[in-house]
């Protein structure tokens, strides 16, 4: 069987684990990375991988199958993955929650014009962590749903810092309050504010006289990534942020509090939890999964924008449906 022919737009953190995740992925094979950057300055880590500017996908077509975005979401996504849509059947993994429906809607429209196939927003949440809610919800449907992340860093955070003016590095970490993890573990289902379950930690290098007030103002006040949470900024060194802070951790907690059973006094409780110690790695093996899922609906005729909630868990494995009923259910 021909192998899916995987291209990446985009050459970060996010576009360098996809290519590592192609490698375990033996029904896969990277067919180009295409980056904004001058390619010859590009080092991939597969020996004998091609490098492409990244306007120049749109005439490479008949060597993609499938286009993994990997730009930021703050400014990159909303941009590319519809103009990427125009030429490719295309997966992006998008995480400004409050933007998923506008997002989804540009993204429809493009592939449905062209007739490509596109899934958005895939990760471990948005994605992993949106399955267990919807699951949760409807097994529980008297109860309470409660979405704690971290402690870890945030690479859709961490980049809207670094996109704003003064900022030459910048890492975000969301650190879940223990006290309201707990409460929610005793069955109370308490109600439970946005502020009220985490925080924010910034960590900033910034650029040498940089008005340090206003980048701290600009975080904070940041619509949809910062206004809603308690959140510190630290302005550091160089030395001490390439020092402290070159790892990408991540993680967090996806609960379901319920009632069941005569009179509903029986409480249940549903939790979900990832311990990652790379952020960017995971979610770009979740990308890959979703991608060999993407490749074949694509080859059933489907068309548009998708997303987690639309996907039969089948469609992600490499086995057949008889060997999964066999080894899984």
């Amino acid at each position: 069987m021909a192998k899916i022919r995987i291209g990446i737009a985009g050459y970060g953190n996010l576009g360098k684990g996809v290519e590592l995740a192609i490698r375990q992925n033996d029904d896969m094979e990277l067919a180009g990375i295409f980056t904004r950057r001058d390619p010859s300055s590009v080092k991939p880590l597969t020996e004998g991988a091609k490098v492409y500017k990244l306007d120049d996908a749109k005439n490479m077509t008949d060597a993609v199958d499938v286009m993994i975005i990997c730009g930021g979401s703050a400014t990159d996504l909303p941009r590319q993955t519809p103009e990427m849509a125009q030429y490719f059947n295309v997966i992006d993994s998008f995480d400004t929650h409050a933007r998923i429906p506008e997002h989804f809607a540009n993204v429809d429209k493009a592939a449905k014009e062209s007739g490509h196939l596109a899934l958005i927003s895939l990760g471990w949440d948005p994605g992993l962590f949106s399955l267990n809610r919807l699951y949760a919800e409807s097994i529980l449907p008297n109860g309470k749903s409660y979405t704690f992340w971290g402690k870890g860093v945030s690479q859709g955070h961490s980049d809207a810092i670094r996109r704003i003016e003064g900022v030459k590095k910048g890492i975000q970490y969301t650190v879940p309050v223990e006290a309201a993890m707990e409460a929610v573990r005793s069955g109370s289902m308490p109600e439970l504010t946005t502020r009220q379950k985490h925080v924010r930690e910034c960590w900033v290098v910034a650029e040498e006289g940089a008005d340090l007030a206003k980048i701290e103002q600009s975080i904070k006040t940041m619509k949809n990534y910062f206004d809603e949470y308690d959140t510190t900024v630290n302005f550091i060194s160089e030395e001490e942020f390439d020092a402290v802070h070159n790892k990408m951790p991540h993680g967090g907690f996806v609960m379901r509090s319920g009632l069941t059973g005569d009179g509903e006094k029986t409480h249940q409780m549903i939790e979900y939890s990832l311990k990652l110690e790379s952020n960017p790695e995971f979610t770009s093996s979740v990308l890959i999964c979703y991608a060999r899922a993407l490749s074949r609906l694509s080859a059933e005729g489907a068309t548009g924008c998708k997303t987690a909630f639309d996907i039969a868990p089948a469609y992600l494995s490499k086995l057949s449906g008889e060997e999964l009923r066999a080894k899984m259910l």
